[in-house]
C-alpha cells in the first residue's frame, strides 16, 4: 500500500496517495503507460457526499482546455460542473461509472477513477496539493458554511 499525506476537514480527514500528482481543481492523477488516470481526492469526495449521477458534456479523445466545463456531477449535496485538471485531451471514461457513479464514493483512488486523460501541463505533488488546501481551507469554509446558511 502506497504512503498517504493527510489534511483535517474539521471532524473528517482527506487522505492523499503520495505516489500520484494533484490538480487544484481537487482531482488526483496517476501515470500509466501513456496517459493520466483522473479521480476525485478525499477533499471532493467528502465535499459532494454520496455521489449518484455522472453526465459528460465532451467525448472520448476530445481536446479539452483548462476551465472548460466537461460534465456535471450530481450528489446528495448539489448539482456540480466539472473540469478538467488542466488543457489535454479524455482520452477514454472509466466504463463502469458510466454505468453506477457510486464507486466514485465507496473507491475514489482505485476503481472510482474517471477518465483517462494526456496532458503536458505541470502537475502538484502530494506535498504541493497539501499546502495549497491548508493555505485555501478559511475561504473553503466560509464558501461551505454560506451553502450550508442558504439551504
Amino acid at each position: 500500500m502506497s504512503e498517504f499525506l493527510s489534511f483535517s476537514m474539521g471532524k473528517h480527514e482527506a487522505r492523499f496517495p503520495v505516489n500520484r500528482m494533484y490538480s487544484k481543481r481537487h482531482l488526483w492523477l496517476q501515470q500509466s503507460a501513456t496517459s493520466w488516470r483522473v479521480g476525485f481526492t478525499d477533499y471532493s469526495v467528502r465535499l459532494l457526499q454520496d455521489v449518484y449521477f455522472l453526465e459528460w458534456s465532451v467525448d472520448e479523445e476530445d481536446s479539452v482546455r483548462d476551465r472548460q466545463e466537461i460534465g456535471e456531477i450530481e450528489s446528495a449535496k448539489a448539482v456540480s460542473s466539472m473540469f478538467p485538471p488542466c488543457a489535454g485531451t479524455i482520452e477514454r471514461f472509466n466504463p463502469a461509472l458510466l454505468q453506477d457513479p457510486s464507486g466514485i464514493n465507496v473507491d475514489n483512488y482505485g476503481d472510482g477513477w474517471l477518465y483517462e486523460f494526456r496532458t503536458e501541463e505541470t502537475l502538484l505533488s502530494a506535498e504541493q496539493y497539501l499546502e495549497f488546501l491548508k493555505s485555501a481551507w478559511e475561504d473553503a469554509q466560509r464558501t461551505i458554511k454560506g451553502q450550508v446558511n442558504e439551504g
